[in-house]
């Protein structure tokens, strides 16, 4: 599943007992680690210590996280830390990134120049967000978003990839309906369906998944509160929100101002978020 994982850590939050709970994980204990410290751009004067400083980190955080240094990719690099966490996980070819993010809204990002929120906007490569405000826990119950659409299918599978081996583990699978579908003529709704349908898929896999429909207008505030309703440990998502198409310079305006569901989770749910995106089209 996850086999090259880059670690974007800025050192001030969860992200490090993150990465100690999913090396717990059979799915991830193989997976390589890169450690990313980006210094930012700086005068000749103090480049130096700046330098020393950022390799004093990295080597704190391989220590915290247990590893030995021979078997971590230390990465310092100086730039614009947004756009250099996207360049380096394309030259990497990660297939997970990781970063912190202090919970900002969508106004707060713009104005505060939100690393974590830029990238969460602009990757195409899944990610998992750790809020500072989370207390992280073993990741043992785990909720997927079910909506039918191909790129859900890859967060069940994700879902299901990691929680099959955990001892214990449980998986909810929760379709948000904006109001109540009637049944159809055989007594099932469209939503019934689509968890029957993921139920399924997911017994294919060797994972029972527990179906949970929960009709919200508020797409975004029902998956936080069904996450709330079954204490979930770690929240995966799939997003279709667009991303910017006339530069990937700038951020998406009407997505981070506007009612982007994803975001919303990012902000307001109560356990990590994984987000798996739609693979964007050549």
């Amino acid at each position: 599943m996850f086999k090259n994982l880059l670690i974007a850590d800025s050192g001030k939050g969860h992200v490090e007992e993150m990465v100690r709970m999913l090396r717990d994980l059979p799915a991830f204990r193989a997976a390589r680690i890169n450690l990313l410290h980006v210094v930012s751009e700086q005068g000749k004067v103090n480049a130096e210590d700046h330098w020393t400083t950022a390799g004093s980190l990295l080597a704190k955080a391989v220590s915290q996280l247990g590893l030995n240094p021979s078997d971590v990719n230390s990465i310092i690099r100086q730039g614009d830390a947004k756009q250099t966490v996207l360049k380096v996980a394309e030259e990497i070819n990660a297939d997970l990134i990781v970063m912190g993010s202090r919970g900002l809204g969508r106004l707060q990002s713009i104005l505060s120049n939100s690393t974590s929120q830029y990238v969460f906007q602009l990757s195409t490569r899944p990610m998992l967000l750790v809020r500072d405000d989370l207390y992280v826990r073993h990741v043992n119950r785990l909720m997927v978003t079910v909506d039918g659409t191909g790129v859900g299918d890859d967060a069940l599978r994700i879902a299901c990839e990691m929680v099959r081996e955990i001892p214990g583990g449980q998986l909810t699978g929760v379709h948000i309906a904006r109001q109540d579908l009637s049944a159809s003529r055989g007594g099932d709704s469209k939503a019934d369906g689509l968890l029957t349908a993921a139920v399924q898929r997911a017994r294919s896999m060797g994972v029972d998944l527990k179906p949970m429909h929960v009709a919200n207008p508020d797409i975004g505030r029902g998956v936080c509160q069904a996450a709330e309703e079954i204490n979930a440990d770690l929240v995966v998502i799939a997003s279709q929100d667009r991303r910017p198409l006339v530069a990937r310079g700038l951020v998406d305006l009407d997505k981070l101002l506007g009612g982007s569901i994803s975001d919303y989770i990012r902000v307001h749910a109560p356990a990590p978020v994984l987000l798996v995106r739609e693979p964007e089209q050549s």
